[in-house]
């Protein structure tokens, strides 16, 4: 117990020693990313925003008579995924892509995959300005429990903290992570209600959803306070938070158990 703490807290300093790098990682992923880019940071609000028109346009039709205020609804989950599968999905290079820094210098290797998770999450809070509009634009009635979204954006952020480091680990001794990754996100995705209502499933894939698909416990959560102006389900909370901090525990270990054999794979 006494060594595992003392591991912790050592791992702790050693973040704090190297915060600069984290920033400077994440100020390269975000220039690397609008680069030559004529209208820059601006598509951060313009690209979710096509995008939700151009699904609003083809969802709309399929769901007007169950969802009220469908690019509301729409966008609040096409962003929190959005997020999810950008940070994570990057996070699968975030070893490998580096790789000849890291045979060069000693860096804590984690830094890179919490580099690629925390930019996203930039590039998220930079797109809520296109959701401002469109809850502007829907004439959406906002209340003060608009206040605590932030919460759920710290859930869904510990989440794919984890997931990425476990991704990460994974993709340098087994090549195929990406693909079998990319897969399973076009499942996960379709299995998760973004664009359609859960009540229109049947009883027992809607309980799976409910209870074991975790974007469904933050995308819920988000929308409880963005699109209905009410505080969200408190076991919608506790099951996001407690998913949360079982994916970074989980990620963590399987990084920091395999860290030290990135060198003879990369």
């Amino acid at each position: 117990m006494n060594q595992e703490k003392s591991r912790v807290k050592r791992y702790l300093r050693e973040f704090w020693k190297y915060r600069d790098l984290l920033k400077l990682l994440v100020e390269k992923n975000i220039k690397l990313k609008y680069r030559r880019s004529w209208l820059g940071y601006v598509w951060s609000i313009l690209n979710p925003l096509l995008i939700m028109i151009v699904m609003s346009v083809v969802f709309s039709t399929m769901f007007r008579r169950n969802i009220d205020n469908f690019p509301v609804y729409l966008f609040c989950g096409q962003l929190l995924f959005n997020y999810m599968n950008s940070s994570t999905s990057q996070s699968v290079f975030s070893i490998t892509g580096n790789a000849a820094l890291l045979k060069k210098t000693y860096l804590p290797k984690y830094m890179f995959t919490l580099a690629r998770v925390t930019s996203g999450l930039v590039d998220l809070v930079f797109s809520l300005g296109a959701l401002v509009i469109v809850l502007i634009a829907t004439r959406v009635q906002i209340t003060w429990n608009i206040l605590l979204f932030p919460l759920v954006l710290l859930q869904l952020y510990v989440f794919c903290i984890g997931l990425g480091l476990f991704l990460a680990q994974a993709s340098v001794f087994f090549k195929d992570t990406q693909f079998i990754y990319s897969a399973f996100m076009t499942a996960w995705m379709y299995l998760t209600p973004i664009f359609y209502p859960i009540e229109m499933l049947p009883d027992a894939l809607a309980w799976c959803i409910q209870h074991l698909n975790p974007m469904y416990f933050y995308i819920a959560q988000f929308r409880a306070i963005v699109y209905a102006g009410t505080l969200p389900d408190l076991q919608l909370v506790l099951l996001g938070v407690g998913t949360a901090l079982l994916m970074l525990v989980f990620g963590a270990w399987s990084f920091m158990r395999s860290k030290d054999r990135f060198i003879l794979y990369i």
